[in-house]
């Protein structure tokens, strides 16, 4: 077993003591099979390695729990981890929905809502792998079955590169506009690409949230800041022999 946790999510092995530490939240994007031209493979988690993820973690005597805990932590005494996706993939909701159901998982999904219905076009460098985004139905649909949605901005840009009343609207109207929406209380944002600095991560205070997320890796532990969420990408596993002859046994 290796002494130090592997940079990204695919099997527990390797994760114990990190996990022991603090709690980890999961960053998954879309639940779907790589295709064949793809240019960024961390965004793919299959949907059978989704839920072999799930049932280890479970297996293991971790429970689902969510952004709500993690802002009221008090200690690390329980063993728990956070499930979330980012930009509202349809593919989450095509293929991850009865899984999580299955091994009783609550999630998050952080939404762009200027986007519903349309697909990830901020992400122009990758071309044909742009993939469609849940619709307003869709979304009314994962809120039903139990599970939360947060803030993604209302565009997905940069928001260290845009002005700064620009980035006020984009971190406060989406939460409006989700809540709005889908009539529920919106109080976890995720920054996009993880771009953010102090001034940005004022303006998530300010706008009422209680939590953001980063991209950076690591567990979270009592008295951390809580609009700087360490989060752990989930994925598929690399394609080495060691992995192979795992998954195959």
């Amino acid at each position: 077993m290796s002494s130090k946790a592997p940079s990204y999510f695919s099997s527990l092995d390797g994760f114990e003591k990190l996990f022991s530490e603090g709690v980890p939240i999961l960053n998954y994007h879309m639940i779907a099979p790589l295709p064949a031209e793809k240019k960024l493979k961390g965004l793919y988690a299959p949907p059978k390695s989704f839920e072999r993820h799930l049932a280890e973690l479970r297996t293991a005597g971790f429970s689902f729990g969510s952004l709500d805990d993690i802002a009221e932590m008090r200690d690390n005494s329980q063993k728990r981890v956070v499930v979330s996706f980012d930009d509202g993939f349809l593919s989450v909701f095509e293929n991850a929905m009865d899984a999580m159901a299955r091994h009783q998982c609550r999630a998050i999904q952080f939404l762009v809502p200027d986007f519903f219905g349309k697909s990830n076009e901020w992400d122009l460098v990758l071309g044909p792998e742009q993939r469609p985004l849940m619709n307003a139905s869709q979304v009314c649909e994962w809120v039903a079955a139990g599970h939360v949605i947060g803030s993604h901005t209302l565009t997905h840009p940069y928001l260290t590169r845009i002005s700064r009343e620009q980035a006020r609207e984009e971190i406060g109207a989406s939460r409006k506009k989700l809540e709005d929406t889908f009539g529920v209380v919106v109080e976890h944002f995720c920054y996009p690409y993880g771009d953010f600095n102090e001034e940005i991560r004022q303006m998530v205070v300010d706008a009422g949230y209680r939590t953001a997320c980063t991209v950076r890796f690591g567990v979270n532990r009592t008295g951390d800041d809580p609009f700087a969420l360490c989060r752990i990408k989930g994925r598929h596993p690399t394609r080495k022999l060691k992995t192979l002859l795992k998954w195959f046994k």
